[in-house]
């Protein structure tokens, strides 16, 4: 290896030397579809799209057999390095999903990219997340527990919401004593409050005229 030219000008070069051209241009790179497990084991299909370019033309050319297929081979090796580490979907507090969290793995993938490329003098502009999704065969299943999770989450909250209302209601009864309220006469009111609160549909009332 004698040099790098990287000045614009005339030059007197050796004729009998090799030359080889490398492009300083910004590339991109779209990764295929890879299919892995996540944290949890469940397969997913996962993809990203790098923006690089050749920062030490000797290191691309020398020290690495073929640059452009060594940044396609790292990648695809950081994607299923990264995607292993992390669930696809959580509800625990404090831990870094693929779905919720992407901006944080874009960090992560980006610093793997960055220690494995630069043997190739390569530099990295930015990763990011192309695809992410469920494999085909459990992708119904997936989101089947999603919406139940859902519905989990939704009914926890009417129902605390529904009993804080209820022990509203009651302080306010008995502060303004509007009327005095034995414990079955208690149970009974709290009963139907929750009913009419919790309910999916309108509630039905029943007159009663009895004494």
């Amino acid at each position: 290896y004698k040099g790098t030219l990287r000045r614009p000008g005339f030059y007197w070069i050796n004729p009998f030397t090799a030359r080889t051209a490398v492009s300083l241009r910004v590339r991109n790179f779209d990764s295929a579809k890879l299919k892995v497990n996540d944290l949890r084991g469940n397969p997913i299909e996962i993809g990203a799209v790098v923006v690089w370019r050749v920062r030490d033309t000797a290191m691309a050319t020398f020290d690495v057999e073929h640059y452009e297929s060594y940044v396609a081979v790292q990648t695809e090796s950081a994607i299923r390095t990264t995607a292993a580490k992390h669930p696809y979907d959580t509800a625990q507090p404090g831990q870094v999903s693929l779905r919720g969290d992407s901006s944080e793995v874009n960090v992560e993938l980006m610093a793997q990219l960055r220690d494995r490329l630069s043997h190739a003098g390569v530099e990295v502009i930015e990763v990011r997340l192309s695809h992410l999704a469920y494999a085909p065969e459990i992708a119904g299943v997936m989101l089947r527990r999603q919406q139940a999770e859902a519905i989990i989450d939704a009914r926890q909250r009417i129902v605390e919401g529904a009993v804080t209302m209820v022990k509203m209601a009651l302080d306010n009864l008995r502060e303004q004593k509007v009327v005095e309220l034995d414990p079955q006469r208690t149970a009974a009111l709290v009963s139907n409050l929750l009913v009419v609160l919790c309910s999916d549909s309108d509630a039905q009332p029943v007159i009663s005229t009895g004494a």
